[in-house]
């Protein structure tokens, strides 16, 4: 109880911050634990999109479908968390580059469980998931260098 009162009123040692410091920065783990748990997260992240797509073709498995999608996103989202670390993670998500397909990704996740579950709208569901996904790839492609440029070539030119 007094650890508890200690930390609420702000009177926590320093070891007590320094060990938050460690949890909030990947660093403190290893380089192969890390990379182990962006793998983990990553093939799951995979995995629950694959399930989800397989899903949809059940009865009333657009639910089903939109849950395992978004959550596949999610955690494939998360991933990441493990190689650069949460804070930096939220830093460089909400970075002037990535902040449109951010907002994007994220409103496109709350939306596509919105339209499934609350308006009951399946056409719509699947319109949010299919932006989920062009919202993650816009995302995904802003940490390669120039590779924006390039996609945003290559379709100038396609259509011109």
């Amino acid at each position: 109880m007094d650890k508890l009162r200690r930390v609420l009123s702000g009177q926590e040692d320093n070891e007590e911050l320094g060990l938050t410091a460690q949890v909030l920065d990947t660093s403190s783990l290893s380089y192969s634990t890390r990379v182990k748990w962006f793998i983990i997260c990553f093939a799951s992240g995979i995995l629950c999109s694959i399930l989800g797509t397989a899903l949809l073709f059940l009865p009333n498995g657009i639910k089903l479908f939109a849950v395992f999608y978004t959550l596949g996103n999610i955690s494939a989202l998360a991933s990441t968390c493990f190689l650069m670390g949460p804070l930096k993670q939220l830093k460089r998500m909400f970075d002037p580059t990535r902040l449109i397909a951010t907002c994007v990704m994220l409103l496109c996740l709350i939306l596509t469980l919105c339209a499934v579950f609350w308006w009951q709208k399946k056409v719509l569901a699947i319109l949010f998931c299919i932006l989920q996904f062009l919202a993650m790839t816009w995302y995904s492609i802003s940490y390669i260098p120039f590779a924006r440029d390039a996609v945003m070539k290559c379709f100038t030119t396609c259509l011109s």
